[in-house]
């Protein structure tokens, strides 16, 4: 497969690192980048990322066979009403967005209908920086990459989208928009707000120069996620609050629990809680 024509509507890490990805595998032609910052676009053609860039989003999807939406959610349905009446017929679109359902929610908002060549997707793959110069070409390599098609999915179009991801090295697979919400809300959203409000309560401490100054690369590592898009992951928080609500719930539950053990000084049941923990992460690693 080779896309004539790539618009991406967000020329950022993930919508940068795409690019490169597909320009790597040689199964691209012309990339066109659209976005606010001039500068971000400027040093995305100077970098090779795309071939030219506009401001309006329209004009950018127009001639596109193959349309990738790399924006915060919270402007996914003002960006899906801007390219309204742009698209060419055959023109398949698809997004990054880590929370579907309002992804869903918003193009049918703003299309009157759920366009058949619109496939939602969602690249489990980042870092905590942003931007173009941050972007590379081997960010999906043996990475997931989830699609959650509809029922009215063009087949064809499911299918293009998944070898465009296949093409930059990932591994794909395929899930329904609410039990993909679900399980993001789990391994994905409820750490980032772990993290930020971890550091945030620490913040606010007034031995907060201490504790920053003595923190271990457990802190480090733990905190990490709590550098990346604050914007971006209250939008995404918002986004899935349904399913993120109720997983902070029952975290919060846990720890309720978790207090009560040290109270009562019950080492077995902690050890026992521990033990469970890391076998299961040694699960997961492996």
């Amino acid at each position: 497969m080779k896309i004539q024509r790539l618009a991406i509507i967000g020329v950022g890490l993930i919508g940068g690192s795409l690019a490169q990805a597909l320009r790597k595998a040689d199964a691209v032609v012309e990339v066109v980048g659209c976005g606010r910052g001039k500068p971000n676009l400027e040093k995305a053609v100077e970098l090779g990322v795309i071939d030219r860039y506009t401001h309006d989003i329209g004009e950018a999807v127009g001639g596109a066979d193959m349309v990738f939406v790399a924006v915060p959610l919270g402007a996914m349905k003002s960006t899906f009403q801007a390219m309204r009446g742009n698209l060419s017929p055959n023109a398949i679109v698809t997004d990054g967005g880590s929370a579907k359902a309002s992804v869903v929610r918003d193009i049918t908002e703003a299309f009157g209908e759920l366009p058949s060549n619109f496939v939602p997707g969602h690249p489990i793959a980042g870092t905590e920086r942003s931007g173009v110069e941050a972007a590379f070409p081997t960010l999906y390599q043996n990475r997931r990459i989830i699609l959650t098609p509809l029922n009215s999915t063009n087949p064809d179009a499911l299918a293009k989208v998944d070898a465009m991801w296949q093409l930059c090295g990932a591994d794909v697979t395929h899930m329904e928009v609410e039990h993909h919400d679900e399980v993001l809300a789990a391994t994905s959203h409820l750490p980032h707000m772990l993290a930020f409000s971890l550091v945030d309560v620490l913040a606010q401490m007034k031995e907060n120069d201490e504790i920053f100054r003595y923190a271990a690369g457990g802190f480090r590592d733990f905190t990490r996620i709590a550098s990346s898009s604050p914007v971006m992951w209250r939008d995404i928080c918002l986004a899935n609050r349904e399913a993120l609500g109720g997983m902070l719930e029952q975290f919060a539950a846990e720890l309720t629990r978790l207090s009560e053990i040290l109270r009562e000084g019950d080492g077995d049941h902690l050890l026992e809680i521990f033990e469970r923990a890391k076998a299961a992460r040694h699960r997961f690693a492996d």
